[in-house]
């Protein structure tokens, strides 16, 4: 029995080990995959240029395991060269070892300590050669998460990047979020407006089809008023809009337009008669906008003076066609 008891404990731990390995390698090797998207979009949009940050010089890509000693290294090497070349890539083994510095004075100085900017400008200067100078320090280390990033001027120890990877981005996704949050928060604790436009288009049982340009205001801005101009119900009208948003009740907007009839208002200045183009001078139209989650778009519901109910759809500061690019 003891036995027994000991060859499957053996078994287990046999088992267990391969398996938490390649659980680790696989979330290390997407974080760096994540990572290299990342680093391409940033280089192609936001304007982190090749020329501004090349030659780079490695300084650590440490593994956080035992069993990624091995992998992890040559791995995150390899996001690197496809990232920035191989040829604008320099390993600083030294970086991470004890040195030792002998100063002109005869003092000999040890260091065990990761190497600092200036530090990491004299190795650089001491092993370069006839090259041209880095211009920048990258710090690539695996952590039980994923990877983590951080990207240095060795000029002026400017930090232009530092950022934690994981296979889903849900870390930089949170933090962005949280972010936008905060920075909401504090526009609203400010009162400062913001403006919207919105397409709104009932679809049955009688159309009603306006866009609405909004500003955003109040202490904590749940007011919204501004232009409105219908080509439907009233057929061609301009006017007015206030809507109240409800925080409480997912963001609904409840609110209503005083638009006037173009046509008839011309009439009725030439003619100098009462007559009705169409609709009447001025149309009243109950409104209720549902937004979708946190999209764009939203379900809406009005009603006019006229005697028009309808249901449809409204799109909420996006494009007029928002399948195109």
């Amino acid at each position: 029995m003891l036995l027994r008891a000991l060859a499957l404990v053996t078994l287990s731990v046999l088992v267990a080990v391969p398996a938490r390995a390649f659980a680790q390698n696989d979330t290390s090797r997407d974080a760096l995959e994540r990572l290299e998207e990342t680093l391409l979009l940033r280089i192609e949009r936001e304007g982190l240029t090749k020329g501004s940050v090349l030659p780079v010089i490695v300084v650590s890509v440490a593994p956080a395991f035992e069993e990624t000693r091995s992998w992890y290294p040559t791995a995150a090497l390899g996001t690197l060269i496809r990232v920035f070349g191989a040829a604008n890539l320099r390993a600083c083994e030294a970086c991470m070892a004890p040195r030792t510095f002998v100063q002109d004075n005869g003092s000999v100085t040890q260091s065990t300590t990761t190497a600092g900017v200036d530090e990491l400008a004299k190795l650089d200067e001491q092993y370069r050669g006839n090259a041209a100078a880095a211009r920048t320090a990258i710090w690539l280390d695996e952590n039980s998460n994923g990877v983590s990033l951080r990207m240095i001027d060795l000029a002026n120890s400017r930090i232009l990047m530092a950022e934690n990877f994981d296979p889903s981005l849900a870390e930089a996704a949170r933090t962005k979020r949280n972010y936008a949050l905060t920075e909401e928060l504090d526009r609203r604790s400010r009162g400062d407006s913001v403006n919207h436009a919105f397409f709104d288009f009932s679809i049955y049982p009688n159309p009603h089809m306006s866009f609405d340009w909004l500003e955003q205001w109040g202490v904590n801005n749940t007011n919204l008023s501004g232009l409105s101009v219908s080509v439907f119900d009233p057929v061609l009208g301009i006017g007015g809009s206030y809507f109240r948003v409800m925080p409480s009740a997912s963001n609904i907007t409840v609110g209503g337009k005083l638009l006037m009839s173009f046509p008839t208002a011309v009439v009725r200045s030439v003619a100098g008669t009462d007559v009705e183009v169409l609709d009447p001078l001025l149309t009243g139209v109950l409104m209720a906008r549902i937004p979708i989650a946190r999209s764009n778009f939203g379900f809406i519901v009005s009603a006019s003076t006229n005697g028009r109910v309808g249901l449809g759809f409204s799109l909420m500061n996006t494009t007029f066609m928002p399948f195109l690019p």
